[in-house]
């Protein structure tokens, strides 16, 4: 009725309910907000993410450090390698055997992400192409009552891999960020997850245009949760596991 399209109203609508959650939840935002034309949302700067987003005359918003200046493809014939901690000795180390798959931008609460980046970069591997091969000792699970067992250095904090032990659709991948590697070769980002969720945390939802529109420059996609294979992925299993789909081959 006007003139705007359902699809086109989803991004405005999860800004909108992620600014609600946030402002009932956390006091984090101000209670009242308006709707704008473009910007969606206007409130006032309040989290520390804010303070830490760049701007520049070629770049509004500071995403992560391997996309604010553009992408770099990866080599689809990369066979893998060694991803460590940020610990200046000593750090631990873990060994892939594979490339990541699905890497992508994620604006979660729960993935790790350098200081400063609004959003981390994750990517999986089968959970068998993954070994820790130096100072395991040193990892600790941050939370585990989640879904996703995250091994974090006790020292310096860094994720080094999420593992799901519970029945779940991604049961058997591990998640790790490819950029505590110093090879070149991982996969680039393919997309960007759970952008409506920077949002949550604290994130000024009169910005929130600016880093859609940004990842639209980089030439990714923008979703509020997966991206349609990951999510068509979870719905198959959902299907498969309630008998509405015959079980896998």
């Amino acid at each position: 009725m006007f003139g705007v399209s359902v699809v086109e109203l989803w991004p405005f609508l999860f800004d909108v309910l992620a600014a609600c959650m946030v402002t009932i939840k956390t006091g984090l935002l101000p209670v009242c907000f308006h709707v704008g034309t473009s910007s969606s949302l206007s409130t006032s700067l309040t989290c520390e993410q804010q303070l830490s987003t760049s701007t520049s005359p070629d770049r509004m918003v500071s995403l992560h450090p391997l996309l604010d200046n553009g992408i770099t493809p990866g080599s689809d014939s990369f066979p893998g390698g060694t991803l460590k901690c940020l610990c200046p000795s000593s750090p631990v180390e873990i060994t892939l055997t594979t490339n990541v798959a699905h890497n992508h931008a994620c604006g979660c609460s729960k993935c790790w992400k350098p200081a400063g980046a609004l959003f981390s970069i994750v990517g999986v591997v089968p959970r068998d192409e993954l070994s820790v091969t130096a100072n395991g000792d040193k990892l600790t699970i941050v939370d585990e009552s989640a879904v996703i067992q995250r091994y974090a250095c006790k020292e310096c904090g860094t994720h080094l891999y999420g593992r799901i032990e519970k029945e779940h659709p991604f049961y058997g991948l591990d998640f790790v960020h490819a950029e505590l590697s110093e090879e070149e070769g991982w996969q680039e980002p393919q997309f960007a997850a759970f952008v409506s969720s920077v949002i949550e945390q604290g994130f000024d939802p009169a910005k929130i245009g600016e880093v859609r529109a940004r990842f639209r420059e980089l030439g990714l996609e923008t979703y509020d949760s997966l991206s349609p294979p990951l999510m068509d992925a979870i719905a198959a299993w959902t299907g498969r596991k309630n008998g509405k789909l015959p079980a896998a081959a």
